[in-house]
Parts: structure tokens; C-alpha cells; sequence
């Protein structure tokens, strides 16, 4: 059996296992639900009202559906962006086990490559988490769909490109710190560390315009804020356009824009969209050198301990 099928053999083996577990999948997704609840039911108001102060500031009162619509499109991006991090550490619960009940020692003395079998977790970490985070993405459309949609075909496609990067980053951070984790406590408790924690750090909770100038500049060093900033433009582009048609200024929409992180700013100046892509890919490129050559040293030091032994 070639390496491609044996990859390919013990991806869709991790996958089913994570899905075998009806439990597990549930958690993982009401992870993104109970903040899209939590986000819905005590800071929607809070955003309207801070949407409605800047439309004031330019004498315009916007249509109550759009403005429904803009907080809730606020409010999914923070959600998906934060957890397509934080599943994809807690997804990795297969891998995590295989190490405890001694199924990875198994596999290695099988004619099964180390770095196919290191790959196999990932790829199927990054299949799992996306699957649970499209589900999500679906719901969210939906209720975007009951509070107002201004979305066009080319957002969704967007939001869905941004997505598959979100998880990219989130999968390759993942498994790179997981790596060397070999208990399910050391697991819960990096899960719970990232998922009270990486919102946070990200901007995903609070626009970034809300913090003190140092602490800004500092998260717009981190690259999980370029993942959430991406998302933020393409959920409010299709409102902020339609705001525009009903009279909202182009001034108004761009302190929008501003004010709710869809424009981010560094010090004074305004980051491309096209620089927060190659910012979060071009870590994702680093994390992916980094998870590579961990496990390479990881396979070379089995291997001279089975000659040892």
C-alpha cells in the first residue's frame, strides 16, 4: 500500500473515531453556539447602540433590519474566527488518546511512516474542525437570513475562503503545541486556557478601537487578529454598502469601518486587506515549518529509541 492510501486510510479513521463519539461532536459544537447565544442575547443591544451613536454623528438613521443585520454579521465573525482556534485544540481529542491508551505505539510498529502517521492527525483535525465549523457558519447564516441578509453571492464565497484560512491557522497551532501533550488533563487544560484567552487577544470580544493605543499596537502584532480582522470585512462589507445606498456618507462608513475592526489600524497606519492575508497565511507558513520539523525530530528520536531497545 502506497504512503497516499495509508494516509489516506488512517485520516478517515480519525475522523470517524472523533465522530463515532456523538458526545464529542456535540461539545464541539456548542462551543461556537453558546457564544453566538451569549453574543445575541446581552451584546447585541450593546452594538446597535454603539452603531446607532455613529450613524448620529453623521445625521443618518438607518433602516432597523440592516442595522440587525450588521450587528449580527459583527457578531458571527467574532464567533468564527475565535473558534476555528479553540475547536481545532479541542478536536484533536483522537490523537491525544491514541497516545494514552498506547494505539500511536501500535501504529508505528506497523509498516506505517512516522511523518504519514503525524500527517493523518492533522489532516483529519483540519477535516473535523471544518466540518464543525461549517455547520456552524450555516446556522449563523441562517439567523443573518431571519435578522436581516445584505450578504452578496462573492461575501459568502469570501467568509468560506476565510474560514478554510481561520482553520488552517487554527489546525496547524494546534497540533504544533498539542504535540506535546500526552494526557486528557494537559489537554483540558490548554483548551480551556486558549478558549477563555484567545478571544481575548485576538480582538474577536472587543473592537480593537476600545483599547488604549499600546495594547492595541500589541495585538496588531499577533496574527489570530488579521484572521478575525478578515473575516470582519467580508460579514460587513454587503451592510455597509447597503448602508450607503439608504445615505449613510462615505466618512460615516469608513469610521464604520474603523470603529469595528474591519479597517485595522497599526499605530496610524491603515493594514490592506491584502497584508492580513499574507500576515496570517505567512504564519501559517511558519507554524507549518515549525510542525514539520518537530515531527521529523520527533520520528528520528523513536527510531533511535527502537534501535536501542
Amino acid at each position: 500500500m502506497s504512503e497516499l492510501k495509508k494516509l489516506w486510510a488512517l485520516t478517515m479513521r480519525h475522523t470517524k473515531c472523533y465522530f463515532k463519539d456523538k458526545f464529542l461532536f456535540f461539545v464541539s459544537l456548542l462551543t461556537p453556539m453558546i457564544l453566538l447565544v451569549l453574543f445575541v442575547t446581552f451584546l447585541r443591544t450593546v452594538y446597535i447602540d454603539s452603531f446607532n451613536g455613529i450613524f448620529r454623528m453623521f445625521d443618518f438613521e438607518a433602516a432597523p433590519q440592516t442595522v440587525n443585520g450588521l450587528a449580527g454579521s459583527w457578531l458571527l465573525s467574532s464567533v468564527i474566527s475565535v473558534c476555528a482556534v479553540t475547536v481545532a485544540v479541542c478536536s484533536n481529542a483522537v490523537m491525544i488518546q491514541d497516545k494514552i491508551d498506547g494505539t500511536v505505539n501500535d501504529f508505528r510498529t506497523a509498516p506505517v511512516g512516522g511523518v504519514t502517521l503525524s500527517l493523518s492527525y492533522f489532516v483529519a483535525n483540519f477535516l473535523v474542525t471544518l466540518i464543525v465549523m461549517l455547520v456552524a457558519l450555516a446556522i449563523g447564516f441562517v439567523y443573518l437570513a431571519i435578522v436581516g441578509w445584505c450578504l452578496s453571492f462573492v461575501n459568502v464565497l469570501l467568509i468560506l475562503a476565510d474560514t478554510l484560512c481561520c482553520v488552517l491557522f487554527g489546525t496547524l497551532l494546534a497540533n504544533l503545541c498539542e504535540s506535546f501533550i500526552h494526557t486528557q488533563g494537559a489537554l483540558s487544560a490548554l483548551s480551556s486556557l486558549v478558549s477563555g484567552l484567545y478571544g481575548f487577544i485576538c480582538g474577536a470580544y472587543m473592537p480593537l478601537s476600545q483599547f488604549d493605543e499600546g495594547v492595541r499596537n500589541f495585538l496588531c502584532v499577533l496574527p489570530g487578529t488579521y484572521g478575525v480582522g478578515i473575516m470582519r470585512n467580508h460579514f460587513m462589507q454587503g451592510y455597509v454598502q447597503e448602508l450607503g445606498r439608504q445615505g449613510l456618507s462615505q466618512q460615516g462608513q469608513d469610521q464604520l469601518l474603523r470603529s469595528f475592526d474591519a479597517h485595522i489600524y497599526f499605530g496610524d497606519t491603515q493594514m490592506p486587506l491584502w497584508s492580513m492575508y499574507v500576515i496570517l497565511l505567512g504564519t501559517c507558513a511558519l507554524l507549518l515549518c515549525g510542525y514539520i520539523a518537530m515531527v521529523l525530530l520527533q520520528h528520528r528520536k523513536y527510531v533511535r529509541s527502537r534501535q536501542k531497545g
